[in-house]
């Protein structure tokens, strides 16, 4: 099953990207490009959500057939 949680990711001063997620409880992931850090985030919450799917744990919302997603352009 495909879920949509949503990440924070900011760029610390070090230079490198931060990702970080109010949906998935412990989701940390770092990288040196937003892709990488995207990509990281991706496989630490597929195993956190496996960790954590017990029927205590908090749903999160199915993928719809229609979402937003920004897309980040460099020019």
């Amino acid at each position: 099953m495909e879920h949509i949680i949503q990440l924070h990711i900011e760029r610390l001063p070090e230079g490198v990207y931060l990702a970080t997620s109010d949906d998935v409880q412990g989701l940390v992931a770092q990288g040196r490009t937003i892709q990488e850090t995207i990509e990281i985030a991706r496989d630490v919450a597929r195993k956190l959500i496996e960790a954590q799917s017990d029927a205590s744990a908090k749903p999160l919302p199915a993928v719809r057939d229609a979402f937003d997603y920004p897309l980040i352009v460099a020019t």
